[in-house]
């Protein structure tokens, strides 16, 4: 007699039962899903799996495409995967360093190649990529005694992979293979390689892009977009990883094992600090011009700390920094203008009151001394506590908020004396040398802890709200980021191994039965990576303690 569980399938709403060891794409096939683009997997009691996966147990699945997020890292995954397959069987020797990504892509650069990168190299990528497509070769992934999977990996010279390895405290660990090639990717892949459709490589400065599809439709590409100032501080903290000898989880994990992470701690402010003070000197230098400084950044980027620590090293140019934030200038609650989901639209500038937050800048400028609102987020009303404000001659304004960069949240404002500076966290560090750490991964586990300390939020509130946050970020703040006169990485190359101390627990409390829990087993897989580094180190002006705790700022 044949074994059978039962499965329901959210796409169809329906329930069956099917023998053990019935795969994704079977159960896919007999419920008859249809998705607006191809299956590219399925959530699993919330957690996704790719199509070969096999069911033992009774389950809840939702098949997924490229319209979801997962589904969108297990394309890229397994184009990453491709194109170390690709660069591998064009030259042997080379090692492929997957960067960050730039202009909607992801930027590749390879070492010991030896001479100059060209043209003509992108060409034979893209075809020694499209020909692997073409053979529609199995990826499979298995698991295998970790010992043997460490051995694997330096055999086929991924020594960094494997010393990620020598700290995973498990017995079996994962690996992918295509065809000859073995590799370690944080998370599932597809099942082949037939299956990713659209792809590009374009060059790119001394490397290439890897460009892929616009979330939700495989038969779009990304379109380029210029983001050089983007590029330049993803460069300058290139050579701040060079310097502090940390590129990678395995060279950060062993200088953690070393006890020697009091020095990283150290020599990381003070580079933020340096970086801080070389910004306020050119503000300084320029003073008959300037009348304004705009920050802006998205949410968790650090940008108050970021505020507060301008305004003291101006302060040791001789300047008085007077702060004014734009979240003090929202419209009244009842003229808040709502999203297409009919929910209050914070993210969008026409919640911010525009002609009274101009009028009273013009006037502050002018000499006037000026009452100073706070909007007070409970009652959705503005208010004013008998705060004034007034510039004096060695004054200065910075202005903070996520539409510092937009021209229309100042158009009577003279552009020729505003100094623009855009706030964000760039990781600096990526998993290996295959797999870049989102900057979004960093700022929400950023925000996770300090909507937990400060605001009584748990993780899974934080998470299910974090993607109305991201298409807010991406709506009105970063088409503008460019803008900048500079840009500031608020990032901290030690802070996601202390991140992992305080967010493990937040992120454990998620519940199994919520969609929100595959984000959360997500984050928790990713920051068991990192040895835990104590905070006892950390300055008190430090921008990770805007979400731990322990700030001699005032927010």
């Amino acid at each position: 007699m044949v074994k059978k569980i039962a499965i329901r399938c959210v796409n169809s709403d329906s329930e069956g039962e099917f023998p053990l060891g019935t795969t994704l794409a079977e159960i896919a096939q007999l419920f008859a899903v249809q998705t607006t683009n191809p299956i590219l997997g399925a959530y699993v009691n919330h957690r996704p799996k790719p199509l070969d996966y096999e069911m033992v147990k009774p389950r809840l699945i939702e098949f997924i495409d490229y319209s979801c997020r997962d589904g969108q890292r297990m394309y890229l995954r397994t184009l990453s995967f491709i194109l170390f397959a690709a660069i591998r069987n064009l030259w042997p020797e080379v090692s492929l360093k997957i960067d960050h990504p730039i202009s909607k892509g992801y930027y590749c650069e390879l070492e010991n190649l030896d001479r100059t990168f060209m043209e003509s190299d992108v060409q034979l990528i893209k075809a020694e990529m499209q020909s692997i497509i073409d053979s529609d070769i199995a990826v499979e992934r298995k698991m295998i005694l970790t010992g043997t999977a460490i051995s694997l990996l330096e055999a086929h010279g991924l020594g960094r992979k494997a010393e990620l390895y020598r700290g995973y405290g498990r017995l079996y660990a994962p690996l992918f293979f295509l065809g000859k090639h073995i590799n370690f990717f944080y998370g599932h892949m597809l099942t082949s390689t037939g299956c990713i459709t659209n792809f590009d490589i374009v060059k790119y400065y001394d490397g290439f892009l890897m460009r892929f599809p616009i979330p939700g439709d495989l038969q779009i590409a990304q379109p380029a977009i210029n983001q050089d100032k983007l590029f330049g501080i993803f460069r300058e903290h290139k050579k701040w990883a060079e310097i502090l000898g940390v590129e990678d989880i395995p060279r950060l994990n062993t200088l953690r094992r070393e006890n020697r992470h009091s020095d990283l701690i150290k020599i990381s402010e003070a580079l933020h600090e340096k970086k801080i003070a070389e910004i306020a000197t050119a503000i300084s230098q320029r003073t008959d011009q300037i009348t304004i400084i705009l920050i802006a950044g998205p949410s968790s980027s650090g940008k108050t700390t970021f505020s507060r620590k301008l305004g003291i090293q101006l302060a040791v140019n001789g300047l008085h920094a007077i702060e004014v934030s734009v979240d003090n200038f929202f419209v009244n609650r009842e003229f808040t203008p709502l999203d297409e989901g009919g929910n209050l639209d914070f993210e969008s500038l026409e919640a911010i009151d525009i002609p009274y937050f101009n009028d009273f800048l013009l006037r502050l400028i002018a000499g006037e001394e000026m009452s100073v609102p706070r909007f007070d987020f409970q009652t959705g009303q503005r208010k004013f506590n008998g705060k004034t404000m007034k510039m004096e001659k060695n004054s200065i304004l910075i202005i903070e908020g996520i539409h510092g960069l937009n021209p229309k949240l100042t158009p009577l404002i003279d552009s020729g004396k505003t100094y623009r500076i855009f706030v964000s966290a760039l990781t600096q560090i990526s998993i290996d040398e295959h797999t870049y750490i989102p900057t979004t991964d960093n700022r929400l586990l950023r925000r996770i802890i300090r909507d937990s300390k400060y605001r009584g939020y748990d993780a899974y509130t934080t998470i299910q709200r974090w993607p109305s946050v991201r298409r807010g970020e991406e709506k009105h703040i970063f088409p503008f980021q460019e803008n900048a006169d500079i840009m500031f990485n608020s990032a901290l190359i030690y802070e996601l191994a202390v991140l992992k101390k305080y967010a493990s627990p937040l992120l454990k409390q998620v519940k199994e039965n919520t969609p929100e829990y595959s984000e959360a087993v997500r984050l928790l897989i990713f920051i068991s990576y990192f040895e835990s580094i104590p905070e006892e180190e950390i300055p008190p002006t430090s921008v990770l303690r805007e979400f731990l705790g322990g700030s001699s700022f005032i927010y």
